[in-house]
C-alpha cells in the first residue's frame, strides 16, 4: 500500500468515526468509502461505522466492479442479487476480508473521493414525510432527490442514471443525494467539505423544525415505577421463547406504526406488537407478519426484545429513533411509511438477513 493510500484510509476512518454515532446511524447502518482511480475501499456490510479501523475497509477493483453496469440482470430478484454478489466478490482485491457494502456500486458511481452515507433522524424527518420531495427541492435545490427504490443493485443503477442526468444539466455531480425512506449520501473530495455539507444539512432542517415548534431531541422514558419488570419479562419470555432471550424496557412512548426505513425493518421489525402478549395474540402476529415481534407496547411500557441483549437494546433504539422521525415528519405533511411491496422486499432480502446476523 502506498503512502497516499494509507493517508486516504486514515481520513475515511476518521470520517466513519465522526459520523458513526447515534445522531447519524443505528447499529450497522450507513456506509463510507474512499477511492482512487483504480480502487474503492468500502465499509463491510453490517459493521458499525464507529468501530471501523483502516484495515476494516474492503478494497474493490473499480474496473471489475464496473461489470455490474453492463451486466444483463436476470428478471428474478433473487437471481439478480446473486449475480450482483458474485460480481462484487470477484471485484474484491487479494487478501480482502469481509463482505463489501451492497451499496458499493453507488459509491463507485460518484466521482468524489469520499462518500459518507448515513440515516439521521433529522434527515429522515424529511425523507419519510409526505411532502419530502417538495421540501427537499425548496431547502436543498443543489441536491438530488430520489424517490424510493429497493436498495441494492436496483437502487445503484437508478442513482447512477439520475446522477448522469444531473451532471448533464448542472455540469457537475450532486454533493448531496437524499433517498426517500432511507437517508442521505454526501460526497466530496475533501473531508472538510463532508463536514461542511452535513452542517448545512442539519442547520437548514433544524431551522424548519424550530419554526414548526418541534424538538430534534428524543429521550427514551425511564421504566415506570409501577411496572413489575421481573413479572413482565417472565411473561414475555414464556410466550416468545428464545426470540426474547434478551429484553429491555422503557417507559411508554408512541412507537412507529409501520416501516420507516430498511434499518428499522432489519433491527426492529416493520410493525410493533401492541397489547398483552398472550400466546394467541403472539401466534396471530407471527402468522400475519411471518416473524416474531421485536418491539412490544404493553401497559405503561415499551419493550425491546431479541435473541440477545444487544439485539433487544438495538430494537428499542430503533423504536425511539423512529418515534423522533414520526414527530419531525409533522413539519412536512406527516409521516409516510414504506409500501407493502418495499417492506416485503427488505424482509425477504438475503443481504439484510446477513446484516442482521452481524449483531450478536
Amino acid at each position: 500500500m502506498t503512502e497516499t493510500e494509507s493517508i486516504l484510509l486514515e481520513e475515511i476512518t476518521k470520517l466513519s468515526h465522526a459520523f458513526g454515532g447515534p445522531v447519524y446511524v443505528c447499529g450497522g447502518g450507513g456506509n463510507t468509502s474512499v477511492k482512487t482511480e483504480t480502487t474503492l475501499w468500502v465499509k463491510p456490510s453490517g459493521t458499525a461505522l464507529a468501530g471501523l479501523k483502516g484495515d476494516s475497509f474492503v478494497p474493490l477493483s473499480r474496473s471489475k466492479l464496473a461489470m455490474l453496469y453492463t451486466a444483463e440482470p436476470p428478471p428474478d430478484a433473487s437471481a439478480r442479487e446473486q449475480l450482483v454478489k458474485e460480481i462484487m466478490t470477484a471485484a474484491m482485491m487479494p487478501g480482502a476480508k469481509g463482505r463489501p457494502s451492497v451499496e458499493s456500486p453507488l459509491h463507485d458511481s460518484l466521482s468524489a473521493r469520499y462518500v459518507v452515507h448515513t440515516h439521521p433522524a433529522v434527515v429522515n424527518g424529511m425523507t419519510c414525510a409526505r411532502d419530502g420531495r417538495a421540501v427537499c427541492r425548496r431547502l436543498f435545490p443543489e441536491a438530488l432527490w430520489m424517490d424510493y427504490v429497493d436498495p441494492g443493485y436496483t437502487l445503484c443503477l437508478a442513482v447512477r442514471r439520475q446522477v448522469e442526468q444531473f451532471e448533464k444539466m448542472h455540469g457537475r455531480q450532486p454533493e448531496m443525494i437524499f433517498l426517500k425512506n432511507h437517508g442521505v449520501f454526501v460526497a466530496a473530495d475533501a473531508p472538510e467539505r463532508i463536514h461542511h455539507l452535513y452542517r448545512e444539512i442539519f442547520e437548514r432542517l433544524e431551522a424548519e423544525y424550530r419554526r414548526a415548534g418541534l424538538s430534534t431531541q428524543f429521550e427514551i422514558p425511564p421504566v415506570p415505577a409501577e411496572l413489575d419488570q421481573e413479572a413482565a419479562f417472565a411473561k414475555i419470555r414464556a410466550v416468545l421463547g428464545q426470540d426474547a432471550a434478551g429484553i429491555v424496557a422503557a417507559g411508554f412512548f408512541e412507537v412507529p406504526k409501520g416501516p420507516l426505513t430498511p434499518d428499522h425493518i432489519v433491527y426492529a421489525r416493520s410493525y410493533p406488537f401492541i397489547g398483552e402478549p398472550t400466546p394467541q395474540a403472539v401466534a396471530d402476529y407471527r402468522q400475519r407478519y411471518r416473524c416474531s415481534p421485536q418491539i412490544l407496547v404493553w401497559g405503561p411500557a415499551v419493550f425491546g426484545v431479541g435473541s440477545s441483549d444487544k439485539k433487544a437494546s438495538l430494537a428499542l433504539e430503533l423504536a425511539a429513533n423512529g418515534a423522533l422521525i414520526v414527530r419531525l415528519a409533522e413539519a412536512f405533511g406527516g409521516v409516510e411509511y414504506m409500501s407493502e411491496a418495499a417492506r416485503r422486499f427488505i424482509e425477504g432480502w438475503e443481504v439484510e438477513t446477513y446484516r442482521s446476523r452481524q449483531i450478536q
